[in-house]
């Protein structure tokens, strides 16, 4: 399953923002069926980030949450994210992409 999360960060708060989000996905990084993350700016909008998680299942995902490291690292700078849904279940993949 991959998450995706969407925010909507000032010109002046883009360096805290990839500050905090690094350490985020490095909280997040040390939970069991994490496989990748990427912190990456919308390339017409600057103001429009996003971070992309992904997951061996949703269990995973939500034991991660529940971590005292990412609820202290991650927890806080998820809860600022666009109230739309975040999580998705990955149903195609491409024949090269890692599994």
């Amino acid at each position: 399953m991959i998450v995706i999360t969407r925010y909507t960060v000032a010109p002046e708060d883009s360096d805290d923002f990839v500050a905090r989000a690094a350490g985020a996905l490095d909280a997040l990084g040390q939970r069991p069926g994490y496989r990748s993350g990427t912190v990456a700016r919308a390339a017409d909008e600057p103001t429009l980030w996003t971070i992309v998680t992904e997951w061996d299942g949703p269990g995973a995902y939500r034991r991660a949450l529940s971590n005292f490291d990412v609820r202290v690292a991650a927890v806080p700078l998820l809860s600022l994210a666009k109230d739309e849904p975040s999580a998705f279940e990955v149903v195609a993949r491409h024949p090269d992409a890692p599994a």
